[in-house]
């Protein structure tokens, strides 16, 4: 669950955790990625407007490692909002305020589908003495920190998560 709102994630989390759910939470994008990262969740829920950015990129970023279901929760309700999220890869949106047992319908239907999706690719890669950590949105060459751009961060892990497939010039530009 990533929410930066203290009162809709106490809300959300004890909706979960009556239907026997774990819930595991952030109130960031770069928190939420690492939780996800090292506690291998089912599902994510999350919610656009967070303090360290719009919850797209979190969910651009998290496609790069992991086909897990994404449910965004958010008061944005403009049609581009939800376009913009759902073309990010997010599985589906629901607009706040909503019902719980809407929520809870959802979370069933994404688990359900969850379940048949293959394993994740690892969210770390390595390679000579390369090391990418894409929960952290870290990069090292032998133990040490790499200072990317956002532009050169993304074409690293679009090439290191297609290796050894031919990646056009329009890809890389679209990507």
């Amino acid at each position: 669950l990533v929410e930066d709102e203290q009162d809709i994630r106490r809300f959300v989390r004890t909706a979960l955790r009556n239907e026997q759910y774990r819930v595991l939470e952030a109130g960031t994008i770069s928190q939420g990625l690492i939780e996800a990262d090292s506690g291998k969740p089912d599902l994510v829920i999350l919610d656009l407007g967070l303090p360290d950015g719009n919850g797209v990129q979190f969910v651009q970023d998290f496609r790069h490692w992991s086909q897990v279901p994404v449910l965004v929760l958010s008061a944005r309700s403009a049609e581009q909002e939800k376009i913009a999220a759902l073309d990010a890869g997010a599985d589906d949106y629901l607009t706040k305020p909503f019902a719980v047992g809407e929520l809870l319908a959802r979370v069933r239907a994404l688990l359900r589908r969850g379940q048949q999706l293959q394993a994740a690719p690892e969210a770390h890669l390595s390679f000579s003495n390369i090391t990418v950590d894409m929960a952290r949105r870290s990069v090292t060459r032998d133990s040490e920190p790499v200072h990317l751009t956002p532009i050169e961060y993304r074409l690293l892990v679009l090439l290191v998560t297609n290796a050894g497939k031919v990646m056009t010039h329009r890809q890389l530009l679209r990507e």
